[in-house]
């Protein structure tokens, strides 16, 4: 599948999340690249969910969300996984005046 590209900047008046990238839960293997580029001081966190965020009136910001385990409060650039089927991933960015590009890519579903 395609790369998804979020970008978020300037935290300082308070946490930014992203928009909801919901990977093909029914790919096997599932497996998703995560990786956050870190321009300036920030501080972010990368979540996942198995909420159903097709559902009608599915409201992100109040969905169960996880923090990633080797992703959260995160000051650096860094790269990461999820190897197990989720519904939907993004990113927040907690704190800082820096900027942070969130990239997911899943492997498989597509024609070689």
């Amino acid at each position: 599948m395609r790369p998804v590209v979020y970008t978020l900047s300037d935290a300082s008046a308070g946490v930014q999340t992203s928009s909801v990238y919901p990977p093909d839960n029914y790919v096997s293997p599932f497996n998703v690249a995560l990786n956050v580029v870190v321009t300036g001081i920030v501080s972010y966190t990368i979540q996942y969910t198995f909420d159903d965020v097709f559902a009608k009136g599915y409201a992100p910001a109040s969905g169960n969300w996880t923090n990633h385990p080797s992703m959260t409060a995160q000051t650096a650039t860094k790269d990461s996984n999820i190897a197990y089927p989720v519904t939907g991933v993004r990113v927040q960015l907690l704190s800082g005046s820096g900027s942070i590009v969130f990239t997911a890519i899943q492997a498989g579903g597509g024609v070689a």
